[in-house]
């Protein structure tokens, strides 16, 4: 019975998106796009706080260099 609901669903939401164009060819299309997207973008962040940690060390790690010099010479 469960295959029987199965195979009726199918065949109606399989109609539906016909109906509006769609195609297993262009609905796999786009989800790879969609995915390739978030990947690129997830990259690109990635990237960007890259430089952001590179760009707050040239600061705070000099700092804490001359930090703890002086902490030592004061021992």
């Amino acid at each position: 019975m469960v295959a029987v609901r199965l195979v009726v669903v199918s065949f109606v939401v399989g109609f539906v998106l016909e109906t509006f164009g769609f195609d297993p060819a262009t609905l796999l299309n786009e989800a790879v796009r969609t995915v390739r997207d978030i990947v690129e973008l997830g990259f690109s962040d990635l990237n960007r706080v890259g430089r952001i940690l590179l760009t707050g060390a040239m600061v705070v790690v000099p700092v804490w260099i001359v930090l703890r010099l002086i902490d030592s010479s004061r021992r």
